[in-house]
C-alpha cells in the first residue's frame, strides 16, 4: 500500500438519547399518574391520591426533572445524553416516592411545598391554589436568599401574590436575576383585584428587568392589554427568549399589539404558545408579525384564539419563514377554506414538521384536500395528524387515504367528528392496513359509519405492534358489528383492551336520518352508492393476513 495515501477512518454513528420527544414526556406523565393513583403499599399506609391530584403532581415532577436533566445535558462531556437520561429517571423516581409518602392533600394542609432539584430549580407551585401574603412569602422564598445559591429556574405558579408578598419577592428576585434563565409566573395573581394584580405585575417586572431569560411563562393571568403593559420593563429587556407562553391571558387585538411591540427580538424563539385567547383576526396580524421575526421557531400554538379567515391567511403566510417548525397547533379557530388553502402553500416549506393539529377549523373537503395533497409529498416524517371536526365527507376519502398511505411514520391519527360514513371509513381504513408500524392511536369517533366501517378499522389496526387505542364511539354500529370488532381484536396481536369506550354508540342509528335532518337528502343515485348499499356488499368482506 502506498504510504502516502491518506489514512481513512471508518465512519462512526452515534445515537442521541436526549432530549426525549414530547410524546415520550407525555407518556411518562401518564405512567406516573397511574402509579400515583393506584393502590400500593404506600397508599395503604399514607392514603391514595385521586387521579386529578396525581396528574398535577406527575406534570410537576416531570417538568422539574426534565429541567434538571436538560441543564445537566448541556454540560455532559460525551454529549449523547445517556447520563441525562439516568438523572431524569433517578430524580423522577425520587420525587414520586416523596409524593407518595406525603399522601393526598398533604400539600394543602401543610402549605406550599418547595421542590429543589439538583439545586437549580425552585418551585412553590405544588398543591391547590393559595393566597400568599408578606410573612408567608418571607418563609417560602428564604432559600433564594442564601448566599451562593445556584437557582436558575423559578416557578411561582399557582400561588396568588398580594402587594405585601410582592414587595417581599421583589428585592429577592432582583438580587438573583442575573443567574436566572427560566421564570414561570403563570397564574400568580388569581383572585386579586385588577388594581392590585397590575401593581404586583409591575413589581415583579421591575425586579426581573435586565435578566437574560431563555424561558418566560406569564399564562393564566387574565392580562389583557393592561397586564401586558404592566410587564413592560421585563418584556423590553428580553432579547434572548427561546420559549414564551402567553396562554389563557385574555390576549385581545390590543394586547397582541402590545406584546409584539414590547419584545425587542424573537429571533432566538423556539416555542411560542398563545392557546385560549380572544385574539381575533386583527390580533392575529400582530402575532403573525412576531412569527415572521422568529425563524428558529420549532413549536407554535395558537389554538382557540377566535381567528377567522383573514387572520388565518396572515398566520399561514408568516409561518413560511419558520422552516425549522416541528409542532404546529392552530386547532379550534374559524379559518375556513381560504385559510386552509393558504396553509397548504406554506406546509411544503416545513420539512421538519412532526406534529400537526388542525381540528375544528371549518376546512371542509376543499381546505382539507388542499392540505393533505401537499402533506402526501412533503411530510413523510409526520407522527401526529389531527383533523377532527372539519366536515370531511366520504367524497374526500380517496384523496385523504392516498395521503395517509404516504404518511408511514404516523403514531396518532384523529379524524373524529366528520362525516365519513361507511364508504369513507372503509377507504380510510384500507389505507392504514398496510405498513404504519408505529401507529398507536386512531380516533374516528362520531363519523356516522356502521358495521362495515367499524370492521375495517378493527382489521386495520389489530396486528400493529404497540397499538394503544381505537376510538369508534358515537357511530351507528349494530350490536352484531360490535361483537365482530371484539372478535377481530381478540384474534389479532393486540388485545381487546385497545378498544375505547362505546357508551355513546347508537346501534339503532341511521346516517340517512342525519342527512334528512340537515336537509341534505341527496339524489337517488347518491343514496344507491352510500352506506347501506356498500354495507351490504361488504358484509362478508375479510381482509387477508
Amino acid at each position: 500500500m502506498d504510504s502516502t495515501a491518506p489514512d481513512f477512518q471508518p465512519r462512526t454513528f452515534s445515537i442521541k438519547l436526549w432530549p426525549p420527544s414530547e410524546s415520550t414526556r407525555l407518556m411518562l406523565i401518564e405512567r406516573m399518574t397511574k402509579n400515583l393513583s393506584t393502590e400500593s403499599i404506600f397508599s395503604r399506609k399514607y392514603g391514595l391520591l385521586d387521579k386529578e391530584e396525581a396528574h398535577e403532581n406527575a406534570k410537576r415532577i416531570e417538568d422539574l426533572c426534565f429541567a434538571s436533566a436538560d441543564e445537566h445535558f448541556k454540560t455532559e462531556p460525551d454529549g449523547d445524553g445517556s447520563s441525562a437520561v439516568q438523572l431524569y429517571a433517578k430524580e423522577t423516581s425520587k420525587l414520586m416516592l416523596e409524593v407518595l409518602k406525603k399522601g393526598p392533600g398533604t400539600t394543602t394542609e401543610q402549605g406550599a411545598p418547595v421542590l429543589e432539584v439538583a439545586d437549580t430549580v425552585f418551585d412553590i407551585s405544588g398543591g391547590k391554589r393559595a393566597f400568599i401574603e408578606a410573612e408567608e412569602a418571607k418563609e417560602l422564598l428564604s432559600p433564594l436568599t442564601k448566599p451562593g445559591n445556584s437557582y436558575k429556574r423559578i416557578c411561582f405558579s399557582n400561588r396568588s401574590f398580594g402587594i405585601g408578598a410582592a414587595n417581599v419577592a421583589g428585592p429577592i428576585l432582583e438580587s438573583i436575576k442575573t443567574q436566572l434563565t427560566e421564570v414561570d409566573l403563570s397564574d400568580f395573581v388569581a383572585g386579586r383585584s385588577e388594581d392590585e394584580a397590575l401593581d404586583v405585575m409591575r413589581i415583579f417586572s421591575k425586579a426581573l428587568a435586565g435578566s437574560v431569560l431563555r424561558y418566560l411563562n406569564i399564562s393564566d393571568n387574565a392580562l389583557g392589554e393592561k397586564g401586558v403593559r404592566a410587564f413592560t420593563e421585563l418584556l423590553k429587556s428580553q432579547g434572548d427568549l427561546e420559549e414564551l407562553y402567553v396562554m389563557n391571558d385574555g390576549i385581545s387585538e390590543e394586547a397582541a399589539n402590545a406584546l409584539s411591540e414590547l419584545i425587542p427580538s424573537t429571533e432566538k424563539l423556539k416555542v411560542l404558545h398563545f392557546h385560549n385567547n380572544m385574539t381575533g383576526d386583527e390580533g392575529a396580524m400582530s402575532i403573525a408579525q412576531m412569527v415572521k421575526r422568529s425563524p428558529n421557531l420549532e413549536s407554535f400554538r395558537c389554538s382557540a384564539t377566535r381567528i377567522g379567515s383573514d387572520g388565518g391567511v396572515a398566520l399561514a403566510e408568516a409561518l413560511g419563514t419558520c422552516t425549522r417548525l416541528k409542532k404546529l397547533d392552530i386547532r379550534d379557530n374559524l379559518f375556513g377554506v381560504e385559510a386552509g388553502v393558504a396553509l397548504s402553500k406554506t406546509l411544503p416549506k416545513l420539512h421538519d414538521l412532526v406534529e400537526l393539529y388542525l381540528s375544528d377549523l371549518n376546512l371542509e373537503n376543499e381546505g382539507t384536500l388542499a392540505i393533505t395533497d401537499v402533506l402526501k409529498q412533503s411530510a413523510p416524517q409526520l407522527e401526529i395528524l389531527e383533523m377532527a371536526g372539519n366536515e370531511i365527507t366520504a367524497d374526500a376519502a380517496k384523496r385523504l387515504a392516498e395521503c395517509l398511505t404516504a404518511l408511514q411514520s404516523l403514531k396518532k391519527l384523529t379524524l373524529a367528528e366528520n362525516e365519513l360514513k361507511d364508504s369513507g371509513a372503509v377507504t380510510i381504513a384500507m389505507s392504514l392496513q398496510e405498513g404504519h408500524p408505529d401507529l398507536k392511536e386512531l380516533d374516528v369517533s362520531t363519523n356516522m359509519f356502521q358495521w362495515s366501517g367499524a370492521r375495517c378499522f378493527a382489521q386495520a389496526i389489530t396486528n400493529k405492534p404497540g397499538f394503544v387505542l381505537l376510538n369508534i364511539n358515537s357511530n351507528y354500529i349494530p350490536d352484531e358489528g360490535i361483537d365482530e370488532v371484539r372478535e377481530i381484536l381478540k384474534g389479532g396481536k393486540n388485545s381487546l383492551e385497545v378498544l375505547g369506550p362505546l357508551d355513546e354508540n347508537d346501534p339503532e342509528g341511521d346516517p340517512e336520518d342525519d342527512d334528512e335532518e340537515d336537509g341534505e337528502g341527496g339524489s337517488d343515485e347518491e343514496k344507491d352508492g352510500d352506506d347501506n348499499g356498500l354495507g351490504s356488499k361488504l358484509q362478508d368482506l375479510k381482509v387477508e393476513e
